[in-house]
């Protein structure tokens, strides 16, 4: 690629078109905008922009990272214009990009506590709604059982697993065993009716060539049914994720004392919506990389596909 292709982007015009509205553009905001944190954060951006633009040899890569950049500075720059520059909107509900930048800074502690506590209580429901995987794959090859089961996870999978909730705090010690409960839940229906659904999909020619060579059940199952139904079981599992993720947030905000939903439940009560926008973005930021890191797996996992 040339230089040109690399580094000439609009993303790139945009941080300089934001630079110059936070320098010559007078501030009209309450509250001190805290421009140089703006900017720094601005600049961040770009620098990670500039080393992907430098390092990677997929042109793809580049141009997706760089339109992502185009979206975030020019969300940015109209964040800016309406709050700090032009006061359009409420400044105590939306305070200005550096406000946001300096309260995070400043809660770094306290985020990161949040997100261990979020993200130790996502694991240990997910790794045990994973479970549906196995019990997906044994009960689908038996015809009768798997229409069975299919039947009855459509009706459990389709009831909101933070509805047992009530029933959860009567008979667990802790809110954090039933927010496992819930994120158990929420992961094993989807999981377990994706591997069905993958197992009675798989080419039966391929089941026929098992059965030809004399291979075990076990065999046949985990060599053969296993990887031609990967693709059903991850469609499973990432729906499973992003639900865990919606309904943990919603159980923090109802009566955890720790997570990200506490975090941004906790200060808005209070008033204090400048953290609350902190938390929501956290949330967000923590949400896409769970599922990038789950996007990976499947990447590496099917790669015999491509």
């Amino acid at each position: 690629m040339s230089i040109k292709e690399r580094f000439f982007r609009v993303s790139h015009l945009l941080f300089i078109i934001f630079v110059l509205a936070e320098l010559l553009l007078p501030a009209h905001s309450r509250r001190p905008p805290l421009t140089g944190y703006a900017l720094g954060f601005a600049a961040a951006v770009d620098v990670l922009l500039i080393l992907i633009s430098a390092v990677s040899r997929d042109k793809k890569r580049i141009t997706m990272f760089n339109d992502l950049g185009t979206v975030i500075f020019a969300v940015l720059l109209i964040w800016e214009l309406l709050t700090a520059k032009f006061n359009v909107v409420k400044p105590v509900l939306f305070p200005p990009l550096g406000i946001l930048v300096h309260q995070f800074i400043e809660d770094i502690p306290e985020i990161a506590n949040n997100i261990v506590s979020s993200l130790g209580i996502i694991l240990e429901g997910y790794l045990l709604g994973l479970l549906g995987i196995p019990a997906g794959l044994f009960l689908a090859t038996d015809k009768r059982i798997s229409a069975v089961s299919g039947h009855v996870a459509g009706f459990l999978g389709a009831i909101p697993p933070i509805v047992y909730i009530p029933y959860g705090i009567a008979l667990l010690p802790t809110f954090r065993s039933v927010s496992v409960l819930v994120i158990f839940l929420a992961t094993f229906w989807p999981v377990f009716m994706g591997t069905i659904s993958g197992v009675n999909h798989v080419d039966k020619r391929i089941l026929d060539s098992a059965r030809v060579l004399n291979l075990s059940r076990l065999s046949t199952i985990f060599h053969v049914i296993l990887p031609a139904s990967l693709t059903q079981i991850f469609v499973g599992a990432n729906l499973g994720l992003c639900i865990s993720f919606i309904l943990l947030t919603s159980a923090e905000m109802i009566g955890a004392r720790a997570g990200l939903g506490f975090y941004v439940k906790n200060y808005s009560d209070l008033g204090d919506y400048t953290r609350a926008i902190v938390g929501i973005v956290i949330i967000g930021v923590v949400v896409v990389l769970s599922t990038w890191l789950v996007s990976l797996i499947q990447k590496r996992l099917l790669r015999w596909q491509s």
